[in-house]
């Protein structure tokens, strides 16, 4: 991973290209067509069957759309489920005994967020987000001094 550039805040987001450039525009592009075949008086053709025909092509590329946007949603909750497990272990590791017994306390955009701060950082860190309530992800990763890089995120 030494090849890699060093992960921190502002270049943490991952774009998976073949997912967020052509799958993605292509299907929209897909949409737009379909919508607007079955807007354009002349492109409808007369009779039911060809009416239905445009009515199925664009419920198809409604549903094509909206099929990208779930997988990547339920990819983006699993890894949310993953990182939920591996954070609680580590921070059974890491925190004081004071704080263990509050780890039930983080919430999902905590721990989410705390993943990138480095195992001396996290300690300190994790406390200061508890005590002050702080839940906003983002907010959090801007909190974070030493990040720990996760390229293995989905």
């Amino acid at each position: 991973m030494s090849d890699r550039e060093q992960q921190n805040y502002s270049n943490h987001i991952k774009f998976v290209p073949a997912f967020h450039f052509v799958v993605l525009p292509v299907l929209l592009l897909n949409l737009i067509w379909s919508i607007c075949w079955f807007l354009l008086p002349g492109n409808r053709g007369s009779g039911f069957p060809t009416l239905i025909s445009h009515v199925v092509n664009l419920l198809v590329a409604i549903a094509l759309v909206i099929l990208a946007f779930l997988a990547r949603l339920f990819a983006l909750g699993v890894q949310d489920r993953v990182i939920r497990l591996e954070e609680r272990l580590r921070y059974q590791q890491l925190l004081s005994d004071d704080l263990k017994p509050r780890i039930e306390e983080f919430t999902v955009n905590q721990l989410i967020a705390l993943r990138f701060a480095s195992d001396a950082e996290l300690p300190a860190l994790a406390r200061r987000v508890l005590d002050s309530k702080e839940n906003d992800r983002k907010t959090i990763k801007q909190m974070i001094e030493n990040w720990r890089a996760d390229y293995q995120r989905v």
